[in-house]
């Protein structure tokens, strides 16, 4: 019997508009939340958790799937073309995760009313998770795709390897420095007041002081663990065709 508290089963229900929260808060296109945090930081959790305080529906790297016209302004982003944030994100209240967290300077020039979430964990676990999943993902994808002679659509999340870690992820001394230079930039960058330094096993309490909202009843979302992960992709890739 499926689970339907899995990350499959939110992620599925979140496609469908069906795992809704609170009323929403604040028109769609002008986004409330920035998430400035690289992915496996928590950012899945975060979205859910957005998303059940009304600050959704919340952009994430899972959210491409169902946008492809999107493929084309993110590499014209790659590409430093100027690009209308506001086309982009137009039904969205949120955003977290790669790829937009590399673009949070335009994206609070964008959107001033924004407030900044960077979520963060341990280098060396955050490093790790990364490792063990999207990386593992990425040389599972390139494999199965040199066997079938085709090419990978999804450059943006290629360019994160090349460009963001200039082709050396499994330097992890590398790695990790750029994850730390990239959380001190947007410590030196954003204002202290429109920030949140976030780790999402603290729960509810200071989000939603950061976002004054009140704090809901149910659990705070626990989503997208290693182990979820690859369970989803795992499945995903052994119904390719």
């Amino acid at each position: 019997m499926a689970d339907g508290n899995s990350f499959a089963a939110r992620l599925a229900r979140q496609r469908a508009g069906q795992d809704t929260g609170a009323p929403a808060r604040g028109p769609l296109g002008e986004l409330l939340v920035i998430g400035a945090g690289f992915g496996r930081t928590g950012t899945m959790s975060l979205k859910a958790a957005l998303e059940t305080l009304g600050v959704g529906p919340c952009y994430h790297m899972t959210e491409m799937a169902g946008n492809p016209g999107h493929f084309r302004l993110w590499r014209a982003a790659w590409d430093g073309e100027k690009v209308d944030w506001h086309r982009l994100y137009a039904r969205y209240r949120a955003t977290v995760d790669w790829p937009g967290c590399l673009y949070y300077r335009e994206l609070t020039a964008a959107f001033p009313q924004a407030k900044v979430i960077l979520t963060v964990r341990d280098a060396d676990r955050w490093y790790d998770s990364v490792r063990d999943t999207l990386f593992s993902l990425k040389t599972a994808t390139d494999a199965y795709l040199a066997g079938t002679g085709r090419r990978s659509a999804v450059q943006y999340e290629n360019r994160i390897w090349t460009d963001t870690f200039a082709g050396r992820f499994t330097d992890r001394d590398f790695a990790i420095e750029v994850y730390r230079r990239h959380n001190q930039q947007v410590r030196d960058t954003v204002p202290a007041e429109k920030l949140l330094e976030y780790q999402v096993n603290s729960g509810w309490q200071p989000l939603c002081d950061f976002l004054q909202v009140p704090v809901p009843e149910q659990p705070f979302p626990r989503l997208n663990d290693t182990q979820a992960f690859r369970d989803y992709n795992r499945d995903a890739l052994q119904h390719r065709p």
